[in-house]
């Protein structure tokens, strides 16, 4: 009896043991930060007055009967997102002309004043049923310069452009998963700039619509990677220095928002923009200059494979729906994504570690598709490794790393080893940092085993997984 109790009493003790989770470092994703992160990649939409003028920036003076899509179809939208592998859909609601593709009650220069469905169309009505019947998610971005509003450039405009957010945020359209800030505030036909109430539009949004992740040069839910050509720094971290910039010309540093700040009191990680064409309104100009596979794999590669989320504008034409140039582009870059990462050859691999953090957390689950299953090192072993003994010699040439950032992004920097001898290894390739999702390129090789040894953690390194892969 003694011997069971003494049994039952040490089996209690481990699993509590294996149950403790190693402690945070620094700053963390909240849910819905963690959530967009998993999103990967989505579609940015421009669509409103420029699409009919092919005009980048609008005046504000176009007529609304400008905007007259002939066959206007969001289920096309969604489903062609669907079918590429994006998560969710960023409408310009408003752009820089201050059209507005909802019937807004804050302005006359709307949809409701246009011949477009007898002035009762509302775009985002139509795309958020679409988004809903696809499972995709939706978000807006509404301009707050405004060069149509005789209001902008005096403090009423702060006002009118809140209870204009209020008035998409207010449930009538779903929960909106994220709200892209810009900073512009041009010159308007008066010659007036706006001071933005930045507290206030903030505010405005997540008082009624709190799991918002909100977009802007400073976030706070995420940040502008600081160009439009889609690619994040090598160094990435998803942590910022907000502290005393404001979206726009206030802006951190075009490298702190590309690289991130890697003691940033905040979790702010990074989202790169780019356009599919050379423009972000769609031109039949441009329909022989879409992206190639290889461009939107570079892409890919430097923005989600470097710790940012992917966010391609594909713009509509005159009709309303994606050309279809834009659409089987996309579909190609699905099939070669999944050409590429549809098979994981450290499937199998035993996993051979410098330590772990206890049972629950050993260097097995780095080939678990679940991401709570994470490998985590011992406390003090910040410069652990993880060693893949594959089931036999196979031929790659790019690995995938991601560490677990609900504990925070510690990795600074990192190598890629392989077999040289007997018992030597040889560096195949380096990063820096990892963060949510870390590809790197090498030149092929053909092995069965490989090495990851952090060479600098700010902590002992949490990494859920990692993965090897023969790209073209």
């Amino acid at each position: 009896m003694n011997i069971r109790v003494i049994v039952l009493s040490l089996t209690a003790v481990l699993s509590a043991s294996c149950l403790r989770c190693p402690p945070p470092v620094g700053p963390v994703p909240s849910a819905a930060q963690l959530e967009w992160q998993k999103m990967e990649m989505n579609l940015f939409v421009h669509f409103g007055p420029n699409t009919f003028s092919g005009l980048e920036w609008g005046h504000g003076n176009e007529p609304e009967d400008l905007f007259c899509p002939g066959s206007l179809d969001c289920r096309q939208w969604a489903g062609i997102a669907r079918e590429a592998g994006f998560r969710g859909i960023i409408l310009t609601a408003k752009h820089h002309d201050g059209f507005c593709l909802w019937p807004n009650p804050e302005s006359t220069h709307t949809v409701r004043e246009s011949r477009w469905r007898g002035g009762k169309g509302d775009v985002l009505r139509e795309l958020s049923e679409a988004c809903r019947e696809s499972g995709l998610k939706m978000g807006v971005y509404i301009s707050p310069w405004d060069r149509n509003d005789p209001s902008y450039g005096t403090p009423d405009y702060n006002g009118k452009y809140a209870r204009t957010l209020q008035s998409v945020h207010d449930g009538r359209y779903g929960e909106l998963f994220e709200h892209w800030f810009d900073g512009a505030c041009g010159e308007g036909p008066t010659g007036k700039r706006q001071e933005y109430d930045w507290p206030l539009f903030r505010r405005s949004v997540l008082e009624l619509n709190p799991r918002a992740v909100l977009f802007s040069d400073v976030g706070p839910g995420c940040r502008w990677v600081g160009n439009e050509s889609g690619m994040a720094g090598e160094t990435s971290w998803s942590t910022l220095k907000a502290d005393g910039y404001t979206p726009g010309a206030g802006a951190p540093p075009q490298r702190s928002l590309m690289e991130g700040d890697e003691d940033g009191p905040y979790w702010i990680p990074a989202e790169a923009d780019v356009s599919i064409r050379p423009g972000w309104f769609w031109r039949e100009s441009e329909n022989g200059s879409v992206k190639s596979v290889d461009q939107l794999m570079d892409i890919y590669y430097g923005s989600v494979g470097r710790n940012a989320l992917l966010l391609l504008n594909v713009p509509p034409d005159t009709s309303g729906r994606i050309h279809p140039v834009d659409s089987v582009r996309l579909i190609e870059f699905r099939q070669r994504l999944d050409s590429v990462f549809g098979n994981n050859l450290a499937s199998g691999a035993k996993v051979r570690t410098s330590s772990s953090y206890g049972l629950r957390f050993r260097g097995k689950n780095l080939l678990q598709d679940r991401y709570d299953r994470f490998w985590a090192a011992s406390g003090r072993d910040t410069c652990a490794f993880a060693v893949l003994e594959l089931p036999k010699e196979k031929r790659f040439n790019l690995i995938q790393i991601q560490e677990y950032i609900p504990l925070g992004q510690r990795v600074r920097s990192f190598v890629v080893e392989v077999p040289d001898g007997e018992e030597g290894w040889r560096q195949l390739a380096e990063g820096t940092t990892i963060g949510y999702k870390r590809i790197l390129h090498f030149p092929q090789v053909s092995t069965d085993r490989i090495r990851v040894r952090i060479t600098s953690s700010k902590a002992a390194p949490v990494l859920e997984s990692i993965g090897l892969y023969l790209a073209p």
